[in-house]
């Protein structure tokens, strides 16, 4: 009889206390390495993908605040706008009112300066002055004073030997202002210099010059 050598079905050697189904998941255990790889990667590409959707909200949150911003300029300037308007109108309506009144505030001047403003009348007309003044009118034009045609209406004209400059010699009607505004310029009659005078008062003195000269000490 031949003997039987060992073939290929001849199981391998199991420890003992373990069965042969224990050696697989040792075999398997190689590729566990690998399915630990792959989530790696998946979780850079989520931090690639939320750092992109983080840019485009910033990007998205600072064009809204731009957009505010600029709104908040546009009322701000809608609202100075607005405040001037508001003030000019009103400038606009109290200068209206107040240039109804100076007729009235003329006579009262002129009341004043015959000595007619008496009695009740010098009290109603003073609480007349009184609330116009309140609104801000003020009366100006002084004799004296140099004539100013931005403020100034020259009526009347004349030459004066005593003035050196074109000056208000008289204020015939007071002139009005609100603040800056004029209102009504002052009519005046104004006066010039002497046409000539500075130059005949030079001639004056080379000749009295030239005299003393001709008569100084003869010689002896």
């Amino acid at each position: 009889m031949t003997e039987e050598t060992p073939g290929f079905d001849e199981k391998p050697d199991v420890p003992s206390g373990a069965t042969p189904d224990d050696a697989e998941p040792q075999a398997a255990s190689p590729s566990s390495s690998g399915e630990e790889a792959a989530p790696a990667g998946d979780a850079s590409a989520q931090i690639a993908g939320l750092t992109a959707q983080l840019d485009q909200v910033r990007k998205a949150l600072e064009e809204r605040t731009a957009d505010l911003q600029r709104l908040q300029a546009e009322f701000q300037n809608y609202r100075r706008r607005v405040e001037r308007d508001r003030i000019a109108v009103k400038e606009i309506a109290v200068a209206n009112l107040l240039t109804e009144l100076m007729p009235t505030l003329d006579d009262i001047g002129r009341a004043r300066e015959h000595g007619e403003l008496v009695g009740g009348f010098k009290s109603v007309a003073e609480s007349l002055e009184t609330a116009a003044a309140k609104m801000g009118l003020q009366q100006f034009g002084k004799e004296g004073e140099p004539f100013d045609p931005t403020i100034h209406e020259a009526l009347m004209h004349s030459y004066a030997p005593d003035v050196t400059e074109t000056t208000c010699v008289a204020i015939l009607q007071p002139g009005y202002r609100i603040g800056e505004r004029t209102i009504r310029p002052a009519r005046v009659a104004v006066a010039e210099p002497q046409p000539g005078a500075a130059g005949t008062g030079k001639a004056e003195d080379e000749s009295e010059a030239a005299d003393e000269k001709d008569n100084g000490p003869e010689e002896g």
